[in-house]
């Protein structure tokens, strides 16, 4: 089954914190439009600040797309961090817990990939990283609530 995008792509470009705020809080207006409970709302926007804040940090700049997807009746959020910053000479080390090449805990792209349900990553060295993410609304869950209100 295919996906199909909604119209409510967004695109924040990242310069600083400011922006990552901005990306924040259209991340968390997005899943909640779109029916995703407040514990999914709190892990997307968590997300999207590791891989905003990875932006600032490594490439000065990019840009995080946020949109809706659509699979049958499954509903996603799609985060999408892009950059043209140096880029990452070895993904699957820059995925382990615990590692970093700057000052931080080196928790962040590893805890965005555990946070969302999928995750992909695509790094050039000297052409910049690509991270792609999706978070699933929970319907079950949804529905469970929905039937005690």
């Amino acid at each position: 089954m295919s996906l199909t995008r909604t119209l409510t792509k967004t695109r924040v470009a990242i310069h600083n914190d400011v922006d990552v705020v901005v990306a924040i809080q259209k991340g968390r207006m997005l899943a909640q439009a779109h029916g995703f409970s407040t514990n999914e709302q709190y892990i997307t926007v968590t997300a999207i600040s590791e891989v905003a804040h990875n932006i600032i940090n490594y490439a000065r700049c990019g840009e995080i797309t946020l949109d809706i997807v659509e699979q049958g009746k499954r509903c996603a959020i799609l985060i999408v961090a892009t950059d043209a910053g140096p880029g990452i000479p070895d993904v699957q080390q820059a995925l382990k817990d615990g590692y970093s090449t700057g000052a931080g805990l080196g928790l962040g792209l590893s805890g965005a990939r555990r946070l969302m349900d999928e995750f992909e990553i695509v790094s050039e060295v000297g052409k910049g990283t690509t991270v792609t993410m999706w978070k699933w609304r929970n319907d079950n869950n949804n529905r469970a609530k929905n039937s005690r209100s």
